[in-house]
């Protein structure tokens, strides 16, 4: 989903916010972007919610103490 419009982004730099994002805010301009992306696009934001899924999955485990037997 290439666009030669310069607030456009394609699949690819979609995916690299959605991780970045993980570990920092986003500025305006690429935030902005990238809600625009997952607006139009359908698999982006199957992406998104997996890395969700990952990411709570990861806190629960950090959490568990081993201590539910």
């Amino acid at each position: 989903m290439k666009s030669s419009l310069p607030f456009m982004r394609s699949c690819k730099e979609a995916s690299a916010l959605l991780i970045a994002r993980e570990d920092q805010t986003l500025p305006l301009r690429e935030s902005l972007a990238l809600r625009l992306h997952l607006a139009i696009c359908a698999a982006c934001p199957r992406f998104e919610r997996q890395l969700l899924t990952l990411r709570n999955a990861m806190k629960q485990w950090r959490n568990y103490s081993g201590d539910d037997k």
